[in-house]
């Protein structure tokens, strides 16, 4: 079964509690604190690799989860970092939170984090603060819905109408053994092949639904489209008993440009099908007719089923598709290192809000900003010295300032993310 979009549920894992304990030997005096450091929760990373083609797997397995880091304990033991959750996708997979593209896998091996694990706690003892009462919760894991999407990468992606001669085509001169008939959208799925020419090879991708009106959603409409995109070539194919073949044509490539009018200047080579048993005169007529609207595009007659014409076709793709990647970088971009919470004056830092709710009798301030929601988180709300840090920390930001202007009073219920507390004037 072929699948080229899933959903996943991601959850990255959490970061291990700090400890707080102190030495007690009978022989030392005012033993020092030592407690551990939480291990940090694992990452979940995509991996691209060209033995899968298909989502399919997601769809059974739609949750991916990393494990969490361990907690610190006493004797400064740090607890492990929980273990990365490697995930296999096939290449040309994309990515999306919310919408937005996270991650654009395009090549064979390449790694992308895709949700981040939560940091341990932070170190407490310092020259001014030797004997530390709290300890940080781990920071929890990125987690969030992604949505999957499968775009075929392939050499040369084979357009046409149903009937056209696409599959037989494929399955002549590769390995692929699509399903062939004498009626239309015989193919449902789009097929891959691998077809060797001289000293290369060409991957090849038969893509299934065009008709007229496939962008707007006829016949299997908009759903295989999205495999064109990035195919290096395209071989249009059209049956030489068309009896408008130049219309043909045109209504294909408009099909392809109301998609996505980039296609428009994708490199392109055009084949005559089944042209044994013809006189040659009539397939010379019928090329030319396509060369009228075609323009500078090569124009080849093949018939598939007699071997007529496809070494000539397939040497003039695999020259296509050399000279089209070198002028087309697929590559994504980098990952950026993991960031690491502090109280550094940065624009995140800085960016915050507060907002006064009156909520019938009820009045209550919520704080937002991508910082101090993330201390917040860390913070662990049973202990008094942990909760008085996040105090400190909000007064430092300002947010203290900005709650008084808004008419905050002791004991008033402070938000930030889903946690709540209570404001006392420090």
């Amino acid at each position: 079964m072929f699948v080229d979009t899933a959903k996943v549920f991601i959850s990255a894992g959490k970061g291990g509690d700090g400890a707080v304990s102190f030495r007690h030997e009978i022989y030392v005096d005012k033993g020092g604190p030592d407690g551990g450091v939480g291990g940090k929760g694992g990452d979940v990373i995509f991996v691209a690799t060209e033995n899968l083609n298909t989502l399919v797997d997601f769809r059974y397995k739609p949750e991916l989860k990393a494990e969490p880091g361990e907690n610190g304990s006493k004797r400064d033991r740090h607890g492990v970092s929980g273990e990365a959750l490697f995930v296999k996708v096939p290449v040309g997979t994309i990515v999306r939170k919310s919408g937005e593209i996270i991650a654009d896998l395009t090549e064979k091996g390449q790694e992308v984090v895709i949700a981040k694990g939560g940091v341990g706690n932070a170190h407490f003892k310092s020259s001014v603060r030797q004997t530390p009462k709290m300890a940080e919760k781990g920071e929890p894991g990125e987690t969030f819905e992604a949505e999957l999407e499968l775009k075929l990468l392939a050499d040369v992606g084979l357009v046409g109408f149903p009937n056209s001669g696409k599959s037989t085509f494929l399955s002549v001169v590769s390995n692929a053994r699509p399903e062939i008939a004498d009626y239309a959208f015989t193919t449902l799925t789009p097929n891959l092949g691998v077809a060797d020419i001289d000293d290369g090879s060409l991957l090849i991708a038969d893509i299934p639904g065009l008709i007229e009106g496939a962008s707007i959603g006829k016949g299997l409409g908009t759903g295989f489209l999205r495999h064109i995109e990035r195919t290096a070539v395209l071989l249009h194919l059209i049956d030489v008993y068309t009896d408008d073949v130049a219309k043909a044509y045109k209504t294909i490539r408009a099909e392809l440009a109301s998609y996505n009018l980039d296609l428009m200047n994708r490199p392109e080579i055009i084949a005559i099908t089944k042209i044994d048993g013809l006189d040659d005169d009539i397939v010379q007529m019928q090329i030319e007719a396509v060369k009228k609207v075609a323009g500078k595009t090569l124009v080849f007659a093949i018939s598939s089923s007699a071997h007529l014409g496809l070494i000539e076709v397939l040497r003039a793709l695999h020259l296509q598709v050399i000279e089209s990647r070198k002028q087309v970088d697929l590559t994504a971009d980098d990952e950026e290192e993991i960031e690491t919470i502090s109280l550094g004056k940065d624009k995140i830092a800085e960016s915050w809000a507060v907002e006064r709710v009156e909520d019938d009798d009820r009045i209550y301030f919520v704080v937002t900003g991508e910082k101090i929601e993330k201390f917040a988180n860390r913070t662990n709300f049973d202990n008094y010295e942990g909760v008085n840090r996040l105090r400190d920390i909000m007064k430092k930001l300002g947010i203290s300032h900005e709650l008084r202007r808004q008419g905050v009073a002791d004991n008033s219920f402070i938000h930030i993310g889903d946690n709540r507390f209570t404001f006392v004037e420090q």
